[in-house]
């Protein structure tokens, strides 16, 4: 899961950068999938190490799972506005389908790992 950490973080963190050049660097708004995205990367190195692993792991999920909820929260009303070309609407709804997924396969790893550990 960590590498998939690192991944996703590393997405995030070059859809930040490309959401704040195309949108003119008028705003550090624009920014807000790098932040998330430097979030996780951080996690995945802290998750090196094996007694720092489960919590790290956890943490990313949970910072995934905000900010997928709060991308989408944003991105999805202005969608269905009619702004669904804007470039800030489209990074929040990408942002919000990315973290999602990333969560969906967190939780997917986490009860992989539980029934490893109960030896189902």
């Amino acid at each position: 899961m960590p590498g998939t950490t690192r991944l996703f973080g590393l997405v995030l963190i070059v859809l930040g950068v490309a959401s704040y050049t195309f949108t003119g660097r008028s705003s550090l708004t624009a920014m807000i999938p790098a932040f998330f995205g430097a979030a996780l990367v951080v996690c995945a190195m802290v998750a090196r190490s094996e007694s720092a692993r489960k919590h790290a792991m956890h943490a990313a999920v949970a910072i995934g799972l905000l900010g997928g909820l709060a991308a989408l929260g944003r991105g999805l009303p202005a969608a269905i506005g009619g702004d669904v070309m804007r470039p800030a609407v489209l990074s929040q709804l990408v942002m919000g389908v990315l973290l999602l997924i990333y969560v969906a396969l967190g939780v997917q790893s986490f009860i992989a790992a539980r029934k490893a550990r109960l030896g189902r």
